[in-house]
């Protein structure tokens, strides 16, 4: 299925600033109500704010970090797969991607295994975090 042009375009720049490791422009595709679902906790985070700075910190913490494949089941909507290594853990994970017809990012969801690597994923996630996301959990 092919994206709607104003999501690809979105994704390019995504895949583009990971490319690069330069996430100055990431607010630029994502709505400020958008929602982030973490693979460490039940509740999602609301705002695009929240969504930039988990964003903008997993990328620091994973090494090695790559995209193998993508999916697409409607013209909004993407399923990336990506590996990274936390520490000494190897770990696999999707992420699944809503857009709004503006090409902007509307919920972030992630995935990790194994349940190893998801643990020192939270780990690090919670010490550069930890108390940001409390918050952002709070306000909501």
């Amino acid at each position: 299925m092919q994206l709607a042009p104003a999501v690809q375009a979105s994704l390019d720049k995504w895949h583009h600033m990971v490319s690069i490791a330069d996430m100055r422009s990431l607010n630029e595709i994502i709505h400020p109500d958008a929602v982030f679902r973490s693979p460490m906790a039940f509740h999602p985070y609301a705002g695009g704010d929240t969504l930039a700075t988990a964003l903008r910190t997993v990328l620091t913490v994973f090494e090695d970090f790559r995209y193998h494949r993508q999916f697409s089941a409607d013209q909004h909507n993407v399923a990336l797969e990506f590996s990274a290594r936390v520490g000494t853990r190897d770990v696999k994970g999707i992420d699944l991607i809503r857009f709004n017809d503006d090409g902007l990012i509307t919920d972030f969801e992630v995935m990790v295994r194994p349940g190893s690597g998801l643990a020192a994923l939270g780990e690090q996630m919670s010490e550069k975090l930890g108390a940001y996301l409390k918050a952002a959990k709070a306000s909501k």
